[in-house]
């Protein structure tokens, strides 16, 4: 399924794709979100990802990114789906 994405203010359909990677001790773990060209749209840290989210429009579908995430393994791109 296509998501719409507000980037930029311009609505985008595309398919999205999430990155976890893995922090150290001084730097905490981040997602990236990309999408069907795997261009970065958001950068963010796991415990943080208002702000991205909703940025790209996406706020509605925060609980379900973070579900995701969480199950996420780390350095392995993953298409996200609905």
């Amino acid at each position: 399924m296509m998501l719409e994405i507000n980037f930029r203010d311009k609505i985008y359909k595309t398919n999205m794709y999430l990155l976890k990677v893995k922090g150290t001790d001084k730097i905490p773990d981040y997602v990236q979100l990309r999408d069907s060209n795997y261009t970065l749209l958001a950068y963010f840290r796991v415990d943080r990802p208002e702000k991205a989210l909703e940025k790209l429009g996406l706020k509605h579908l925060e609980e379900k990114i973070l579900e995701t995430i969480k199950i996420l393994p780390y350095g392995k791109v993953t298409k996200f789906e609905m």
